[in-house]
């Protein structure tokens, strides 16, 4: 397949996942101008073409990482892309945060690796029966600790180091994650909307980030993606 039916087929197939779906102009972030193809409805339409190219950038910058080896942090807490967000992340055995962002993941690293071995121990106790010893008002609480801790933390499990790269559903909506990973240096990859600042991001792919189908497509090829720079 050459290069302009490739891209003929991924523009197309943005479009049937509604991709192309920006807000109002009212809400459009200056540094969105470019890619804005014209409105419909009140609502402004994304040039797909442009985005096309910035998702190709993306994913060759996806496999780089896939082959090194390294961890991928993959974000989205709003409704629309948790689902999407944790099956793509455990797809290619990532950590990820489908839940509220807790400060310091990144910036306060050891304290949330204590947390999660917390949460480890925790589980490990309850599996092998070791928390029978404890009266049934204190397992009521071991176990309210061990939910907090999983509503939290579980995504987070399989992530000994700080990542090398972070995944972002709505950069604007996950600020405080975006804040982080700058001030540590990671790079971000992000599906950001019409009312997101491109410029924060590093590898931006303008699209539709409020959408299931769209939020899951955008998800399927940076996933896919990293499995292809796994196996090169």
């Amino acid at each position: 397949m050459t290069t302009s039916v490739q891209n003929e087929k991924l523009i197309t197939d943005m479009f049937a996942a509604g991709a192309h779906f920006g807000y109002s102009r009212s809400r459009r972030h200056p540094s969105v101008k470019p890619f804005i193809f014209g409105a419909k409805n009140g609502m402004e339409i994304l040039d797909l073409e442009k985005t096309s190219i910035e998702l190709e950038k993306a994913k060759e910058f996806i496999k780089s990482i896939a082959k090194t080896g390294k961890q991928i942090l993959f974000v989205g807490t709003k409704n629309e892309a948790k689902k999407a967000v944790e099956n793509g992340a455990v797809s290619i055995d990532m950590p990820y945060v489908t839940e509220r962002w807790v400060g310091g993941v990144l910036t306060n690293f050891p304290e949330i690796k204590k947390r999660i071995s917390r949460l480890e121990d925790l589980r490990n106790k309850r599996e092998k029966g070791e928390l029978i010893m404890y009266t049934k008002k204190e397992r009521l609480l071991i176990d309210k600790d061990i939910e907090r801790l999983e509503r939290n933390f579980s995504g987070l499990v399989s992530m000994k180091d700080l990542p090398v790269a972070m995944f972002v559903i709505d950069p604007k909506k996950e600020s405080i994650a975006v804040k982080e990973a700058q001030y540590l240096g990671i790079p971000v990859v992000a599906l950001a909307g019409s009312d997101c600042n491109l410029k924060e991001i590093d590898h931006a792919m303008p699209g539709n980030d409020s959408s299931v189908t769209s939020i899951t497509f955008f998800v399927g090829q940076v996933t896919q993606a990293f499995k292809d720079g796994r196996a090169a």
